[in-house]
């Protein structure tokens, strides 16, 4: 009383804010001893002492909060050290938490004869203890009326019957959480009751603790220990700072219940069960609990505080921009251009003529010079000798990212992506998707909030239509986190998922709702399972370091997977099976330990505009009859290949860059029938596009590629449950004969196009360009490999080799400055037909001994060496064909023996005569031409075709033939 007598005195003298009033520390300081009420009664007085009030925030609120014995920190029990943004709104909300129990009391208690003179009856307090007027719980209930108090002193209460709560009562335990111990089996058949700081144990008779079927149940600091609670529509409750030890949660069509601040421990079953639809019928409490919830805080992220993207690619606890995302290249040497490939043995360093081998193919060694259209040859020469220059421009599919990723990879140096592969935030993409953000927001079933599960077998368990929302809370050490099964929805904001001994989340049975912005990782299986025709949206997660797959997708399970980090796992980012089905999009997938993305066992979806990056194998993995829809992807700087298409793979590989892998671009196995179209394959560290099968009897791979393992053991197959439902799918066209299609690939470190394989294959309308080995070496070919309308050029050897054995028809290709021959063929069924062979550095097209080759209709022409070259005993049939002069010491034909199954017909031979004779390509113009290409353009992309790259060739011949001045032989 002294204290409010000072208060009173001085008031006055702050309210006119004298300069010789108190300064506000002995203010703060006097205020510190005041109570509630007397707070709030100092905060009328006026604005300065309002003002004034509200700056005890972090000494009296803080105070009154943590000292009020009905709550906890107001963050426990997950940051139990992380203070509130504001203590006193802390101890409001749960103030008016508490309150919610009795808002319909003004309704119960009105009297019916004097509606006039309503009058709020004053509550009784009941005491039961030792020493006080009750000796047991049932005894004051017993006496008790509506809304009184009945204190429970320190001891152990067991009650021997079940207790039936007839009228809304408060039962509270006095002294702190823990010395109040209640054995009873509790029936609530009122509207409304709150229990706080007690501890709940089972009767001998029942394992349920309590339980409410119509009822309002409030819950504030309570313990509950190895029992059951049950709660069944139209029943509501609202539960805080509670902690439940081996305790199961049951909730059977509650149209809401709100679980906060709760911890849940050791439970040997699911700690919470939310079963069935919510109840149309809803009690009293429900616009209650309703406008709680949307009065509280939000957790929705802003765009300027979203957590999600605030960690680190490779560390949670290290901070990175959502806006920035720069890739490092690591190494000292890039392993994948062409420039730095070393010398082959026995050449000379710097030579300008290329050495010769036993095969007959010419291997240059100068300077690089293909990105800019020149031929090699000639470079250093004297102007009064013979020089011939190639101008041309090579044109092909644009690569779908823009130009961020034309250039070699440089050691040590970032490179920013685009900034439509940036990820957005999860408030961005919130508000793109309207849908997302309605359910985002919705509330229905059972609301839990900032709860800790640990330590238990489930965490919660979602079935037949139930409802749940779930945000901010902590899953840990679990068998599972969260089951969603029979045609039930969640909710999944901001949790923390780890270390569950099978898979974080699991859905299954049709199954969906809204998982955004959680944190998954660590986990024994799946980050996320999603099977039997379950769809939800997994929206700007993190799921990481997973010691299985990121995200798992089988048995018809669908789903919309966008915008998600997945990173350092064991197996496969995401991994589809069975038949699943789902939309994968603008993920980051990268630094996983097998594959980014793996599609087997007749697995399906649609894979579009994804980063896969950095991954110990494959960037995509399709096998065991796969058939996804792969389109507009960037996969790079994988540590295997960019996309493997394995047995029996197949599938629409479209408009993807694939770039800086140091396997190969694609990789094709035996069996595997994709359709590679449209993607821009490059600075690979092997082939731009090897074909293999080891079918075919053939023990040894490529040069520089070791046979891959699968992602997954066989075994593992017995683990997922299939419903092998097959579904008609209007995106897959089906493909008979693999089909490589409309790539641009150029600057791999080997071949551009690799094929050893005894099964048919089609190359058509590709641009093959600067790899560091040939543009195609087909190796083995029992079945016909068809090459049509590629634009071959600026290759480090010979534009095509076709080895001994190989079936392969060469029809309207442009080869082009290529460094070594145009063509080599030792095949034994050969058709080269309407090619353009022009400017190639040796012989435009190399018989080999033993080869059976068709030449008809061909233009053909070599700087330096011969037109058509045949050496040895070679089968050749050269038809109609028009072969330029090359280099004027040379001839336009070279039969090294006399062979007479060389068979020449028709052909035409140009050589120089005069300055004024010109060559031009134009009946028909240079080749490809694509506009009578097989190509069908494939659904929903906008494919780009190959533009002729040359239109004409024009020789000007100063002096005649055999003179010794320049010769400029141009191709514009």
């Amino acid at each position: 009383m002294d204290i409010k007598f000072c208060l009173l005195r001085t008031s006055l003298a702050l309210v006119t804010m004298e300069a010789g009033g108190l300064p506000l520390e002995l203010w703060r300081m006097i205020l510190a001893y005041l109570h509630l009420p007397d707070l709030g009664r100092c905060s009328l007085v006026c604005r300065a002492w309002y003002e004034l009030i509200l700056s005890l925030d972090s000494t009296r609120w803080r105070q009154l909060c943590l000292g009020c014995t009905e709550c906890r920190h107001p963050n426990w029990p997950n940051q139990p050290d992380v203070e509130p943004e504001s203590w006193r709104e802390a101890f409001k909300q749960h103030y008016l938490a508490s309150k919610t129990w009795t808002k319909n009391a003004l309704d119960l208690e009105s009297s019916v004869c004097f509606s006039l003179f309503r009058r709020r009856r004053e509550r009784r307090t009941l005491s039961v203890g030792p020493g006080h007027e009750f000796d047991s719980l049932g005894s004051a209930l017993a006496m008790a009326s509506l809304y009184d108090r009945i204190v429970l002193f320190p001891g152990v209460y067991e009650e021997q019957g079940e207790i039936i709560l007839k009228v809304p009562v408060e039962i509270v335990g006095q002294g702190k959480l823990g010395e109040v111990a209640l054995l009873a089996s509790i029936d609530q058949h009122c509207s409304t009751t709150r229990l706080c700081n007690l501890v709940f144990m089972p009767a001998w008779f029942s394992p349920i603790m309590y339980k409410t079927t119509s009822g309002h149940a409030q819950f504030d600091n309570c313990n509950f220990e190895n029992g059951h609670i049950q709660v069944h529509g139209p029943g509501t409750c609202q539960v805080k700072f509670c902690t439940f030890k081996n305790t199961h949660i049951f909730l059977h069509n509650v149209p809401l219940c709100v679980l906060e601040n709760c911890e849940f421990v050791g439970s040997e079953n699911n700690s919470v069960t939310v079963e069935g639809h919510p109840s149309a019928d809803k009690n009293w409490a429900y616009k209650y609990l309703l406008g709680l919830i949307k009065s509280s805080p939000t957790f929705l992220p802003t765009e300027d505080s979203d957590f999600l993207m605030s960690l680190d690619l490779e560390s949670r606890d290290q901070a990175w921009s959502p806006k920035t995302c720069d890739i490092v290249i690591e190494g000292s040497q890039s392993p994948t251009s062409p420039a730095s490939s070393s010398p082959k043995p026995g050449s000379k360093a710097g030579s300008q003529e290329a050495e010769v081998g036993s095969d007959g193919e010419r291997v240059a060694q100068t300077p690089d010079s293909s990105d800019g259209g020149l031929s090699p040859s000639g470079e250093d020469e004297d102007e009064d000798q013979l020089m011939y220059r190639l101008s041309y421009q090579v044109q092909g599919p644009r690569p779908v990212l823009g130009g961020s990723f034309l250039g070699p990879p440089l050691p040590g140096a970032s490179i920013q992506l685009p900034s439509c592969l940036v990820l957005n935030s999860l408030q961005q993409e919130l508000q793109k998707d309207k849908e997302a953000m309605a359910l985002a927001n919705s509330v229905q079933g059972c609301l839990i909030r900032k709860c800790l599960f640990r330590d238990g077998k489930g965490g919660v368990f979602v079935c037949s239509h139930g409802r749940a929302k779930m945000e901010g809370n902590i899953f840990r050490n679990l068998t599972y986190a969260v089951r969603c099964i029979h045609n039930s929805k969640i909710i999944m904001l901001r949790n923390d998922i780890y270390r569950c001994r099978a898979s974080g989340i699991f859905l299954r049975l049709e199954g969906g709702g809204l998982i955004a912005g959680n944190n998954i990782y660590h986990n024994a299986e799946a980050g996320v399972d999603i099977r039997k025709k379950s769809n939800p949206l997994i929206l700007c997660n993190q799921i990481h370091h997973g010691l299985r797959s990121g995200i798992v997708v089988l048995g018809n399970g669908k789903g919309i997977i966008r915008n998600n980090q997945i990173f350092s796992n064991k197996e496969a980012g995401i991994y589809i099976l069975y038949h699943g089905n789902p939309v994968v999009s603008g993920n980051h997938i990268f630094k996983g330990r097998a594959a980014g993305i793996a599609v087997n066992e007749n697995g399906k979806g649609l894979i579009t505009e994804n980063v896969i990056r950095e991954n110990q194998w494959g960037g995509v993995d399709i096998r065991r009859g796969g058939i996804p829809v792969l389109r507009s992807n960037l996969i790079c700087f994988g540590y295997s290949d960019g996309v493997v298409v394995g047995d029996e793979g197949k599938g629409l590989i479209e408009g993807n860059t694939i770039y800086a892998n140091k396997g190969c671009g694609v990789w094709m196995m035996s069996s595997s029938l994709p359709h590679v179209t449209s993607n821009h394959i490059s600075y690979n560290g092997l082939y731009g596009v090897a074909v293999f099968s080891q079918k075919d009897g053939s023990s040894e791979l490529p040069r520089g590629h070791r046979a891959q393992e699968n992602f997954s053991e066989d075994g593992d197959a017995i683990l997922w449950e299939t419903e092998l439902e097959k579904e008609d799918d209007p995106l897959r066209r089906p493909i008979t004969i693999a089909l490589v299609e409309s790539n641009s690939i150029n600057h791999n470190g080997a071949s551009g196009l690799y094929v050893q394989s005894s099964e048919a294959l089609h190359v058509i309308t590709n641009v093959i360009h600067a790899n560091g080995d040939r543009g195609i070496t087909v190796a083995q070919s029992s079945q016909p490999t068809r090459v049509a309308n590629n634009s071959i050029s600026c290759n480090r050897q010979s534009g095509v080799k076709v080895e001994a054995q190989c079936k392969v028809e060469l029809r309207g290709n442009g080869i082009y400055d290529n460094r070594g021959h145009g063509i080599i063929t030792k095949g034994d069924s050969t058709i080269v037909i309407e090619n353009d062979i022009i400017g190639n550095r040796g012989s435009g097209l190399q018989l080999l001994p033993r080869s059976d080759t068709k030449v008809i209709k061909n233009r053909i022409h070599s700087f330096r060496a011969y037109g058509i070259a045949v050496r040895g005993r070679a089968k050749a049939l050269v038809q109609e064909n028009i072969i330029f002069q090359g280099k004027t010491n040379k001839t336009i034909f070279q039969q090294i023996s006399n062979n007479r199954e060389c068979v020449m017909q028709n052909n035409k031979f140009l050589v120089f005569k005069k300055k004024s004779d010109t060559w031009r390509l134009v009946n028909p113009p240079a080749r490809p031409h694509l506009e009578t290409s097989l190509r069908r353009p494939s659904a929903a992309h906008n494919g780009q075709k190959v533009t002729a790259m040359a239109t004409r060739i024009t020789a000007r011949v100063e002096g005649g033939y055999h003179s010794n001045r320049s010769v400029f032989c141009t191709i514009l």
